[in-house]
């Protein structure tokens, strides 16, 4: 539990003391060894914060006591910025990626609404509306697979091959690949024409929607009652005809 407390007592010789917090009648022990304070050493008075534990049956114990103002020189502030592996800080993103970040918290609830309402209102076959997430599937694993091969030396999977996945309806999962994989996200041509595919798909989807605008069973009905009057006409056509020899 961290909490903070004022120093009451402090041993130099034996190494320890004890912390009082506001509130709390017992006073808390601490020894020199879990204090944190650089080259300062501890003193009667100082307001520090410290985490209380248990051990046993001996009473509270503070850990990790510091002064309020200390920055323990092992953890890096929080502005700044995040380190690789290697030790190098990582650049800042760049401003397009909260952009973009904005856009797909809207646009991906926007189409999985809508293919539910198209299976659910019939403009959509329900196999094709199932068939929608594996395209986001494999436009990931495309962008997968030529990142490994970036890596590799192998062969590459073209640009346009990813945009053709992107347009057939897996571009969430092309751009998921973007940010998880780090795999053409820089490369500012590419995302052009990336969106550039998401808006041709939201049109391509919008102009279908418009041309059918009723269920499929009530078309399917229709073409059938089409198809099966039209033997009728022409008996009807031969008979005036012959009556009228």
């Amino acid at each position: 539990m961290n909490k903070q407390g004022t120093i009451v007592r402090w041993d130099a010789e034996r190494g320890f003391g004890f912390v009082r917090s506001a509130g709390d009648s017992a006073d808390v022990f601490f020894h020199i060894r879990d204090y944190r304070g650089g080259s300062a050493a501890p003193a009667e008075g100082p307001v520090v914060r410290f985490e209380e534990i248990h051990v046993g049956g001996k009473g509270p114990r503070a850990m990790a006591v510091s002064p309020l103002d200390y920055v323990d020189p092992r953890r890096p502030a929080s502005h700044e910025t995040p380190r690789r592996r290697d030790g190098t800080r990582r650049p800042p993103p760049p401003p397009h990626v909260a952009v973009e970040m904005r856009a797909m918290a809207l646009l991906v609830p926007a189409y999985a609404a809508l293919l539910v309402w198209s299976a659910w209102t019939q403009r959509l076959l329900v196999p094709v509306v199932l068939a929608v997430p594996l395209l986001s599937v494999l436009a990931f694993y495309l962008y997968w697979r030529d990142k490994f091969a970036a890596q590799h030396n192998a062969w590459r999977t073209p640009e346009n091959v990813l945009h053709a996945a992107s347009e057939a309806g897996g571009w969430p999962g092309a751009w998921l690949a973007q940010r998880l994989l780090r795999h053409k996200s820089s490369k500012e041509s590419f995302r052009r024409v990336y969106w550039g595919t998401v808006v041709l798909h939201w049109a391509l989807l919008a102009l279908w929607f418009l041309q059918h605008a009723g269920p499929l069973s009530r078309r399917f009905q229709l073409q059938a009652s089409t198809s099966s009057s039209e033997p009728v006409m022409l008996r009807s056509v031969r008979s005036v005809w012959t009556l009228a020899r």
